[in-house]
């Protein structure tokens, strides 16, 4: 035990500091390596000096200094186990991007994706385990997606008002994954485009340009939402083949589509493939009613990555049941299928906890978006703050544009994301950025600041 522990730390003495300090930060690097796991029992103070070639005094300082930290609690008479601290657990974003997910950066702005809901998830995680039982006697080959998780998806839109079997549903692994087996089965004509919002989610346009379409871009805005009329003549004069929207506040502008428009775009005679990831992120008080967008030609699919984790790679599509039969028949559809254990923990997770998650989630992060809206007072950019979603769509002013905006930031420390990334042609909306508000509020707060100088010099 006590040499496990001395060999976790790895070459700890190395370190310019204090041997309590530099124990204290090898301990705690250890636990987010995952080199110490989260529940270990600590040996006691003497047999810690002992194996480490401490004072008992230094080894005293360094347990002290994590306990105050978090990283260890200490029950009289039981000992100590390590832990990762509340501040930790209890936040929206992934720790590791305040640490600079993207290359050199100090901090990472470039990813609208949330950490997971850590008690609920670790609860899910052990349930899911006890069920797994039947599974490993199975082949564990790819199916449609296990009964219980089909059923339960099915039982949620039923709930919500368009009534759906379990046949219905194909579990994939992720939305972006459900894209791609759609669009590999709907895209087979490639003189006729695809029509897209613009701007849209990039995964998606990396999905169409990997299947080689022409891109007909439908301009989409925070304020104004969808343009039914430019939509409905695009389609009657360039015969698209399909169209893939983001309905419910669409990545990135927040927009949300009315009840009207939903009913307008069901009525085109083209498969439409709406993208509803981003439904249960709904940050008004209280959360809104409006219907799925639905009807005969509109599939829908959603995933478990934006409300719940994006490590968790469920995602799954809901269409009619002989469309469902036809994609299980694909060659793709097995590579795109979850583990069956995914699926478990998924279903635990969707289940009767998921309302007291959602509710848990939509609290902090509309406490974030009002945080950073109210940062970017006074910067001359505009914006309109979304019911729901993960971040901000801004206009920049005249100058810098949002490319040589991002430059200057990520000489500074700070990766973001420009506008052109999100544009179907992949050039313009040269003076848009897209800010997640998914960071915690300190880290939003030295973001801004970050932004600030870029435009002043400083």
């Amino acid at each position: 035990m006590e040499t496990g522990f001395a060999a976790a730390l790895g070459a700890w003495r190395d370190r310019k500091a204090p041997l309590a300090h530099a124990l204290s930060a090898a301990v705690r690097e250890a636990v987010v390596d995952g080199r110490l796991p989260a529940g270990t029992r600590l040996p006691s103070e003497r047999e810690l000096a002992r194996t480490l070639g401490l004072s008992r005094g230094t080894v005293v300082t360094a347990l002290t200094r994590l306990r105050d930290d978090g990283w260890l609690h200490t029950r009289h008479g039981s000992g100590s186990v390590v832990r990762l601290p509340a501040r930790l657990t209890e936040r929206t974003t992934p720790w590791s991007l305040d640490r600079g997910g993207a290359g050199d950066a100090d901090l990472d702005l470039t990813l609208a994706v949330t950490a997971a809901p850590h008690d609920a998830y670790l609860a899910a995680l052990d349930r899911a385990a006890r069920r797994s039982a039947a599974l490993l006697v199975d082949s564990g080959v790819a199916t449609a997606g296990l009964p219980r998780l089909r059923d339960l998806l099915a039982d949620r839109y039923t709930r919500a008002g368009l009534p759906t079997r379990p046949e219905q549903i194909l579990v994939t692994s992720g939305a972006q994954a459900a894209l791609t087996l759609l669009v590999d089965h709907l895209h087979t004509d490639p003189r006729r485009p695809v029509a897209v919002e613009s701007p849209t989610y990039p995964g998606a346009l990396a999905v169409l340009r990997g299947r080689r379409a022409r891109l007909l871009p439908i301009p989409v805005t925070a304020t104004d939402g969808w343009d039914t009329d430019h939509l409905t003549a695009a389609v009657r004069r360039r015969n698209p083949q399909l169209l893939y929207l983001i309905p419910d506040f669409q990545n990135p502008t927040g927009a949300h589509m009315s009840a009207a428009t939903r009913a307008e775009i069901a009525r085109l005679q083209l498969p439409v493939i709406a993208d509803e990831t981003m439904r249960d992120l709904d940050l008004r008080t209280p959360p809104g009613t409006e219907p799925h967008l639905a009807g005969p030609g509109v599939i829908q699919i959603g995933s478990a990555s934006k409300i719940l984790w994006s490590g968790l790679r469920v995602g799954w599509i809901r269409a009619r049941a002989d469309l469902v039969r036809h994609l299980r028949r694909n060659p793709l559809q097995p590579q795109l299928s979850p583990p069956p254990l995914e699926q478990l923990i998924a279903a635990e997770l969707l289940g009767d906890g998921l309302d007291a998650v959602l509710a848990d989630r939509r609290r902090r992060l509309r406490a974030q978006r009002d945080h950073l809206a109210g940062l970017l007072d006074g910067t001359g950019w505009t914006y309109t703050i979304p019911g729901g979603g993960l971040s901000l769509w801004l206009r920049l002013g005249p100058t810098p544009s949002a490319t040589e905006l991002a430059a200057r930031a990520a000489r500074r420390g700070l990766a973001l994301t420009p506008g052109p990334l999100f544009a179907a042609d992949g050039a313009t909306l040269t003076q848009h950025l897209r800010l997640p508000f998914t960071a915690t509020p300190d880290v939003l707060t030295r973001a801004v600041a970050l932004l600030r100088a870029c435009l002043t010099g400083q």
